[in-house]
């Protein structure tokens, strides 16, 4: 017994699982996880096995028809009371009791191996629900590994992108402060002779429009 099914088996001991095979969301779940070469050789027994176990049903089901007919044609060639049974007649008996002796040792066989059956479909059944289950849990795994670096790399992202707010206000206040002072100092008409490149609020108003309104009002940065 490997070890998943020492954690799993006494677990699972007394529940139904479905048949695999016969589930279109089982086979649903490769398309997000693909497959593996184990599994898809336990698909195939399982797969083998219910045809068996279809077919013998199917012709369990036939030779019981056929063993009620040839009873049938038994009980029809059977002589009248007081008469004697004719020698084609006795023969076909003798030849329908042959046939039905064969039915009876091919059900016997049919049933053996089908009370065999199903226990061997659920064997197969739940190794391949083990290994479908370490795929699902190895892809959910690494599908949560990526989550979580991404929501790191999304934190990160975020905190720089705070301080970067921070430090575009902080540089913002110091450009128009720089700015006041100067206006302050040289005058209105030194700074227009100076044609400032620059002018913290002109600026910041531009960049809050879009970009087919800069320059209506003739403006240039």
């Amino acid at each position: 017994m490997s070890r998943t099914d020492e954690v799993y088996k006494p677990a699972l001991a007394g529940k139904k699982l479905p048949v695999l095979t016969l589930d279109n969301k089982w086979y649903r779940l490769f398309t997000q996880t693909g497959t593996t070469g184990e599994i898809k050789e336990l698909e195939e027994r399982l797969n083998d096995l219910l045809k068996r176990q279809g077919k013998l049903n199917t012709e369990s089901k036939e030779i019981r028809k056929l063993k009620a007919k040839l009873m049938d044609e038994i009980v029809s060639l059977m002589p009248e009371e007081g008469k004697e049974q004719d020698t084609q007649s006795i023969k076909k008996q003798e030849q329908n009791q042959k046939l039905i002796k064969e039915c009876n040792e091919k059900l016997d066989a049919y049933q053996d191996e089908l009370l065999d059956l199903p226990k061997e479909i659920d064997e197969v059944n739940y190794e391949l629900m083990l290994r479908t289950m370490e795929l699902c849990y190895q892809q959910i795994k690494f599908n949560t590994q990526e989550i979580d670096e991404i929501s790191d790399w999304i934190n990160n992202v975020r905190i720089e992108l705070k301080k970067n707010v921070i430090r575009k206000q902080e540089i913002e206040i110091h450009n128009q402060n720089l700015y006041s002072y100067m206006h302050d100092i040289f005058g209105a008409d030194v700074i227009e002779i100076f044609d400032m490149a620059y002018n913290p609020e002109e600026r910041k108003v531009k960049r809050s429009m879009p970009k087919g309104e800069i320059g209506k009002d003739g403006g240039n940065e």
